[in-house]
């Protein structure tokens, strides 16, 4: 549905401001209508905003007036079990509920601002099923370095990158492959955001002293074969992960860097000490989303890409191993061209629709491992795993928009790169 159609009927609703329960149901359910993954409800000088967080992309739905705002978040406090009479401080809880016959968790956070509370509802549904790993655009080589290492015995795998990344998904995905009735795996998160048979999985509660390390000691006295930890936060959790990883168990988590190489320093500077980390850490995944291009997409000639850009395409993947690169891409190579958006009613005038991953595997090499040891810099791992054929962020974007997934300027918006 378009948004045009959504502002109206939701304008039509809040401009009779008679039914705030009818506004605050109606503010859900076209979210979950337009696929949105988050609700902002922002209280501003003069008025109030409405924005859904659509694709990565922020789209104002609607201004609405001040007085308002006081009754409409009152209402999702009291859907979601927050205490009324309390504006100093933030609050978060959850709503549960069923829209479209869609199970569904509004993660509700609210946040005091100089104007009023600001409101963040994250929709998680909770119908949807947890992709296969051949599903998440993991391709070419890196697909084999992650089997080969979901599949050894013991050791860490960490997935990294900022948050709405994809790395909870890519996680999942992988203990939907891990997860056999011979093999006990348990998992502490933080929340619970899919169920997954015959997978012990708990939830760990801050408030009451249940955090990540306390879970994770009760969690050995399990008998796990496979554990889960939803995020490396301290040093106390990532101590004990790697003790876990030398004595036996494998260990999947995640941890906020900017990239593979990265993570290792991260790892390091939570005062481990480095001969740690050859020895526990398996693989290194980096991700992030990128949008997909719409079915209105337009193909782009050689002559309307920069000379410079082109360059840069060409020497981003020239270090990328020939067997890497399928026959198509090489195709393509020999005259190049990309596709760019265009508009139409289906992506309501926004290019694109849906998104996929771009990765950055690191696999702890001999070489790598030795690079650990002797103290050298993120950049410098970086480099010589790239020498070394690790595909880069930049390279495997490069690689998706050559085959015509995503548009350049996607690939580099994500990848922090200048070129072209």
């Amino acid at each position: 549905m378009e948004y045009k159609v959504i502002i109206e009927d939701l304008k039509n609703l809040v401009y009779k401001w008679d039914n705030i329960q009818q506004i605050c149901e109606y503010i859900i359910l076209w979210a979950v209508l337009l696929w949105a993954s988050d609700i902002h409800i922002e209280p501003l000088s003069s008025y109030v905003r409405l924005r859904y967080r659509n694709d990565w992309e922020l789209k104002q739905i609607l201004e609405y007036q001040s007085f308002l705002h006081q009754w409409i978040t009152a209402r999702f406090k009291i859907l979601s079990e927050l205490k009324i009479d309390e504006i100093r401080k933030p609050q978060d809880w959850r709503i549960s509920e069923t829209i479209e016959w869609k199970p569904l968790d509004l993660r509700v956070s609210t946040l005091p601002t100089v104007h009023w509370e600001k409101i963040v509802m994250r929709i998680v549904d909770k119908s949807k099923k947890i992709p296969l790993l051949s599903q998440l655009w993991i391709e070419w080589n890196n697909l084999r370095l992650v089997k080969k290492a979901i599949w050894l015995p013991n050791g860490v795998i960490l997935t990294s990158w900022p948050t709405w990344s994809g790395k909870s998904t890519t996680l999942y995905s992988v203990l939907t492959l891990l997860n056999q009735i011979g093999v006990n795996i348990m998992t502490l998160e933080d929340p619970v955001e899919n169920q997954i048979d015959w997978v012990n999985q708990s939830q760990v509660k801050p408030d009451i002293w249940y955090t990540f390390a306390y879970g994770l000691r009760t969690a050995l006295r399990q008998d796990p074969d496979i554990i889960m930890v939803w995020e490396m936060r301290d040093k106390e959790t990532v101590d004990i992960a790697i003790e876990a990883a030398l004595t036996g168990h494998l260990v999947l988590s995640t941890i906020h860097t900017n990239s593979a190489a990265e993570t290792i320093t991260r790892i390091i500077n939570m005062d481990v000490l480095p001969f740690l980390i050859p020895a526990s850490v398996n693989l290194i995944i980096a991700q992030r989303l990128v949008r997909r291009l719409c079915t209105c997409k337009k193909k782009m000639w050689n002559s309307e890409i920069w000379k410079e850009t082109l360059k840069n395409i060409k020497s981003a993947i020239s270090t990328i191993e020939k067997s890497e690169l399928e026959e198509r891409v090489w195709d393509i190579l020999k005259n190049p061209f990309f596709y760019k958006a265009i508009w139409c009613d289906k992506c309501d005038n926004s290019w694109y629709k849906w998104r996929l991953g771009l990765y950055e595997i690191l696999e702890i090499t001999p070489w790598v491992k030795t690079m650990i040891l002797n103290g050298s810099s993120a950049f410098d791992i970086n480099n010589e795993a790239i020498k070394d054929w690790m595909v880069s962020l930049e390279q495997d974007g490069v690689m998706k928009a050559l085959l015509w997934l995503t548009t350049l300027e996607e690939v580099y918006r994500v990848s922090k790169t200048q070129n072209g």
